[in-house]
């Protein structure tokens, strides 16, 4: 295949300055295409040359997973002690030490891997494709399927598959901020162009990411992969990704856990020092003390979780992009949502021809609707595909028979645009002179007519009190006119109206009520007619809080907007632009917001809010701007995810609360007991065997039942919170810890190994058993049942620690065997300690209630978010390893109002 140089010196991509500056036919020769394509075989044999257009695959990689591991700071703590204990002859404490890490390398690899695995079955089931012509033949091909010579059809609201130079073009704008930062849009067209320096001035080209934001247009393949300007961006970022909330709130939480450690471990080192011990034993015991109170497994815990939640959303047909978007969707509390498709059935059908002149009959006004379509005419009348929802409706419509596509020939068409919000075309019939037809909003196009009759506005009235679609036609005599331009749409004639009707989905008022329950404002954007989304709330017995109009929305300053959203329930024909706007403003006030939609239109709005929602069958920049896609546009769906989401969160907050206070209050205990006694409490690597029996019982958390409360609202992260409960339940954990010292020393005499023993058991049987107080606020196993896996795992580990000390390993372990009277104290004990825990709850949650809400950290996406998303799309599944093109020949070398935030950061919302 003859190749463009890409050997030449230039401040810009080679392959594409080179084509930007060549007349068309001359890069379709250099290419081996022409406007006809290329052969299926070709395209395949260079696909096989080439490899695919992708910058990144989504496989999951064992490896890598396994580099992350290793890479934790706790493990490091491990292996530095471990090494340690072996260079000083302690060859015992050495192998337990180098045990616990070979198992929480290996529970944590193994969850991670599982987690990631699930990330790649989403990512193969969210597709991207792109209409390429192909023998002579227009089909969809994955995006990744593009190859250097493919001719691609491009339309509103595209983004760009590769680097490509154009060939034909209608009035076609493109979106280049992502690229280059400029927020207006570029215009397009097949001239070449010399000279240029930036990638803006290229202005024949059209590059891979970027956005058609009007228009049009055909385009030959140049570059793919890491070839393309996008691609060398995308492969520099590497897999970065903007943090969610969820993974801010895990980093504030590790920060507060490294205070604690350093802390601690500080004034025992510098304590035992004091006390004249062993420099290096007591070194050893510090840093077993630091690992000791980290919750080791909490990324297991939480990859677990996310694995578990995204296979049960999958089942529920929701597929989230990025597995930590789980616990945001779980967080939102204010969702603003499109009407079509959601509150109705998203089946638009055409009803009637509303003639506005007695001289017009409803047959001709039909035919001008049909007349004003952006597509081929007789393609239009054989299949739907391409069109919007509206011109599909037309079409498939009994009357649309009739139409004689022949008779008319299209001179000129201005495609539609969010904000003329109008589509028109410069026809000729039958030879006869032009004649430019305009169809869109009724208001956008009444204000381009000279003469509108006195009762076309209760005629709309009505329309629209009935829940109707109306789109307006109008037209005037074009004799003499061959270039259309929007200059050109005045002194218009009122044709009349065509009616359009979506009726309310049956389940949406079920759909609205479990969205309430579980504490979600939900607010209407729609480019309909305010009356129109209100006869449809109406219709659904849903309570409106007022409707806001795009030019009220214009008119207001932030302050008074945000005020007033945050009391509206619809946001009438509103603009891109204003809805984004709105969810700013609406994040401003406190809220966690969701957006879905499912068009060009929606894409700003969806990248500002904090979770945004698509749907499979939703245009490319939508899907692409999205956190979560559903694979059904209901919103009874979408509240499944949220309690899903809300359910993982609430999982993970009761390991974090149990983790942190259980260890905090041994390893305190163990602090105090190091200055007291002549010999240490317990040797490090019985300090760390504990830990890790412990955190591997907890492994059962995430398919732990939730109590019905805990899903009635958002959790946030609340680390003050999060302290509080540390340093409450930790000393009482303490209490019991100095009663089992005293038991040990004045009851027994215990010499160093039965004490020893006698506290590692009395640890491990309190800090398992006081889960099943801890995680819920009811009345344990009466009011709320834990899980059988959580039961089974947590009696499991009681069993395994009261056995270590009279196993084998006893001796090896350090442990000396206990007498029988002791585990009847224990059973004593164990009873007080869950009553006193029991009480203490009561008392702290009751005080918690009282605690002012902490403020909600706003986070706006920038350009490397928007990058990093939308590399997503051109990457590859896991079933075929990343291919980046290098060149030639590379191969495998219900009442809607706000109900404002909520605190809800442990069990029991």
């Amino acid at each position: 295949m003859p190749e463009l140089d890409v050997k030449e010196s230039h401040s810009l991509p080679l392959a594409i300055s080179r084509a930007a500056g060549q007349p068309v036919a001359a890069v379709l020769g250099e290419l081996g295409s022409d406007e006809t394509g290329l052969t299926g075989a070709e395209a395949d044999r260079r696909l096989a040359e080439l490899g695919p257009n992708a910058v990144r695959t989504h496989m999951a990689s064992g490896w890598s997973v396994l580099g992350r591991q290793l890479a934790s700071p706790i493990l490091i703590l491990l292996l530095i002690t471990a090494g340690l204990s072996l260079f000083l002859g302690d060859a015992t404490n050495a192998i337990v030490i180098g045990v616990i890490l070979l198992v929480s390398v290996g529970l944590g690899f193994s969850n991670e891997f599982r987690a990631e695995r699930a990330a790649e079955a989403l990512h193969s089931r969210v597709t991207h494709r792109a209409v390429v012509v192909r023998d002579g033949t227009a089909r969809e091909v994955e995006v990744t399927a593009l190859v250097p010579g493919d001719v691609v059809h491009l339309g509103i609201g595209a983004i760009i598959p590769a680097d490509m130079r154009v060939l034909t073009a209608k009035d076609l704008l493109c979106d280049e901020s992502i690229l280059t930062g400029e927020s207006l849009p570029v215009g397009k067209d097949p001239a070449p162009v010399t000279g240029a320096v930036a990638l803006g001035d290229l202005t024949s080209c059209l590059f891979m990411g970027t956005v058609i934001q009007s228009g049009s247009c055909t385009g030959v393949v140049v570059a793919t992969g890491g070839r393309a300007e996008f691609g060398r961006i995308a492969l520099g970022l590497g897999e970065r990704q903007p943090q969610t909330e969820f993974q801010l709130g895990l980093k504030r939480f590790s920060f507060l856990l490294l205070q604690v450690a350093i802390g601690l471990t500080s004034l025992i080192f510098v304590a035992n020092l004091l006390l004249h011990r062993p420099v290096i034993e007591s070194l050893l015991f510090s840093l077993a003390i630091a690992v000791g109170i980290t919750p080791q497994l909490l990324p297991a815990v939480v990859s677990t979780s996310l694995a578990t939640g995204t296979r049960q959303l999958a089942r529920r047909k929701v597929l989230v992009k990025r597995l930590v978007c789980i616990e945001d969707l779980g967080d939102m509390d204010i969702l603003v949502t499109d009407k079509t498709g959601t509150l109705t059935e998203g089946r638009i059908s055409f009803t009637a021809a509303l003639p506005a002149r007695p001289d017009i009959a409803p047959a001709d006004l039909l035919t001008l609707g049909l007349l004003a379509t952006e597509a081929d005419y007789a393609e239009s009348q054989t299949s739907p595909v391409g069109l919007n929802s509206l011109d599909a409706a037309l079409w498939a419509s009994p009357e649309a028979a009739a139409f004689q596509p022949a008779r008319y020939k299209r001179l000129d068409v201005i495609d539609f645009d969010h904000l003329r919000r109008r589509t028109s075309v410069l026809v000729s019939d039958d030879g006869g002179p032009a004649r430019l037809i305009t169809k869109g909003s009724p208001e956008d196009v009444l204000a381009l007519c000279a003469d509108t009759p006195a009762d076309v506005q209760a005629l709309l009235n009505e329309q629209f009190d009935a829940g109707s679609r109306v789109v307006a036609v109008a037209s005037r005599p074009a004799d003499g006119l061959e270039d259309l331009t929007p200059a050109d749409e005045k002194d218009l004639v009122l044709a009349g109206f065509l009616i359009f009707l979506d009726r309310p989905k049956a389940n949406a008022r079920a759909s609205l009520d479990q969205l309430e329950a579980l504490g979600i404002t939900v607010k209407i954007a729609t480019g309909d007619n305010a009356r129109v989304a209100e006869k449809v709330c109406d219709e659904l017995g849903v309570l409106s809080g007022g409707t806001l109009s795009g030019p009220a929305v214009e008119a207001m300053t932030d302050d008074e907007l945000a005020a007033a959203a945050r009391e509206a329930s619809i946001f009438a024909r509103v603009s891109p632009e204003q809805k984004a706007r709105i969810i700013r403003l609406l994040r401003k006030s406190g809220g966690a917001v969701g957006f879905m939609g499912d068009g060009v239109n929606d894409a700003l709005a969806l990248h500002a809010a904090d979770i945004g929602i698509s749907v499979d069958s939703a245009t490319d920049v939508a899907k692409d701007a999205a956190d979560v896609v559903l694979l059904d546009k209901d919103l009874g769906v979408l509240a499944e995810g949220v309690m899903e989401g809300r359910r993982i969160f609430a999982n993970t907050i009761k390991y974090v609360l149990m983790g942190t206070s259980s260890n905090f209050g041994n390893m305190f205990s163990a602090a105090t007991a190091s200055v007291l006694l002549s010999f240490l409490p317990m040797l490090p690597g019985q300090i760390l065997l504990n830990n890790l029996l412990y955190d591997a019982g907890q492994l059962a958390i995430p398919g732990d039942r939730v109590d019905k409360e805990q899903l009635l609202a958002p959790s946030h992260w609340d680390i003050g919170f999060i302290r509080r409960f540390m340093f409450l339940f930790g000393p009482i954990s303490s209490i019991f810890d100095f009663a089992t010292f005293a038991l040990m020393l004045f009851v027994f005499d215990a010499v160093p190994g039965e004490f020893r023993a006698g506290w590692f058991i009395e640890s491990i049987v309190t800090q398992t058993l006081i889960i099943f107080v801890i995680r819920t606020r009811r009345v344990p196993f009466f009011r709320s049942r834990p899980s059988v896996g959580l039961v089974s795992a947590s009696l499991g580990v009681v069993a395994l620690g009261v056995y270590l000390p009279f196993s084998p390993l006893a001796g090896v372990l350090g442990f000396d065997p206990l007498p029988t009277p002791f585990f009847l104290a224990l059973l004593g004990m164990g009873a007080v300690y869950l009553v006193l825990v029991e009480l203490a709850k009561v008392w702290f949650y009751a005080r918690a209630a009282q605690q002012p809400l902490p403020p909600r950290p706003v986070r706006l996406r920038g350009r490397t978010h928007r990058i990093a998303r939308r590399a997503a799309r051109f990457s590859i599944p896991a079933a075929r390893p990343l291919l980046v093109n290098r060149g030639p020949g590379w191969r495998r070398r219900r009442k809607i109002g706000h109900k404002g935030p909520h605190r809800v950061t442990a069990p029991g919302g």
